[in-house]
């Protein structure tokens, strides 16, 4: 084994090398321990900032401590700082079994194999060959926060998912969301996976709940956020039904009150 291969890094990467940061002059492990370390609630907001990877010029073998410019192998002592070495991300890592490549037209390095991605120019980033022929495009799909935890999407570290809906997100906010029984995209409120068996429960749960005499023949105005449909139904305190697609993901426009529909999360639980 390499000299040092394994025994150093942090939590992002492992690699043989720290990186000075060109904007506070600072040395780090990697550039996300730079951005998480200067972006912390414990720093004056107007102090906060990130370094681009490509700004980054000066590295420090982790062996034997020798600032040079930015190149695999250590200057000194002749270690390899990067199995896995790009200059034009100036990036390293030793643990080459993510499959990293580089990416021309995304300008970044991504992980998981060249063979098994390809780059979407309209959407401006790599999705996985088994969406070639199904995705829809979307401009710039990833060049936003995740919706749920605000993390830029573009080139995070952590695994994203493409919703039926096209928007995109982290893989596990998604699970976070299902983990609270949420199953509707946090940018269009679509449904994003078969709703049916609760749409069946809902139509019970109504059925079954009667009514004051006062709201019989209340009519309310709804949206349904599944697939757009304007519709005037009869007032109901579980839920209401979309005429058209039958789903119960809708929520009041016009008519007692205006909100969204609150008990299918009930519903699921």
């Amino acid at each position: 084994m390499e000299k040092g291969h394994g025994d150093f890094g942090c939590s992002h990467y492992k690699r043989r090398c720290k990186i000075r940061a060109p904007c506070c002059n600072e040395i780090f492990d990697c550039r996300h321990c730079h951005n998480e370390s200067k972006n912390s609630i414990e720093v004056d907001p107007l102090d906060r900032h990130e370094v681009p990877r490509h700004d980054i010029k000066k590295v420090i073998c982790s062996l034997c401590e020798t600032e040079q410019d930015v190149q695999q192998h250590c200057v000194n002592c002749g270690v390899c700082m990067g199995k896995y070495f790009c200059s034009k991300c100036n990036f390293f890592d030793d643990d080459v079994s993510k499959n990293q490549y580089h990416c021309n037209e995304c300008g970044i390095c991504r992980v998981g194999g060249e063979e098994n991605f390809f780059h979407c120019s309209k959407c401006g980033c790599c999705y996985s060959k088994t969406l070639k022929n199904s995705h829809n495009c979307v401009e710039k799909a990833m060049h936003h926060n995740c919706p749920v935890c605000f993390e830029f999407l573009f080139d995070t570290t952590k695994d994203i998912t493409v919703l039926p809906c096209c928007h995109t997100i982290h893989l596990e906010c998604v699970k976070e969301m299902e983990r609270h029984f949420q199953y509707s995209c946090p940018v269009c409120s679509k449904s994003y996976c078969d709703m049916s068996r609760v749409w069946e429960r809902l139509d019970r749960e109504v059925a079954s709940t009667a009514m004051p005499q006062v709201y019989l023949n209340k009519m309310v105005w709804i949206l349904c956020n599944d697939c757009g449909e304007n519709s005037e139904v009869n007032f109901h305190i579980v839920a209401h039904k979309c005429l058209k697609c039958n789903s119960y993901n809708t929520r009041r426009t016009r008519g007692v009150g205006a909100s969204c529909s609150s008990e299918i999360s009930e519903m699921i639980e």
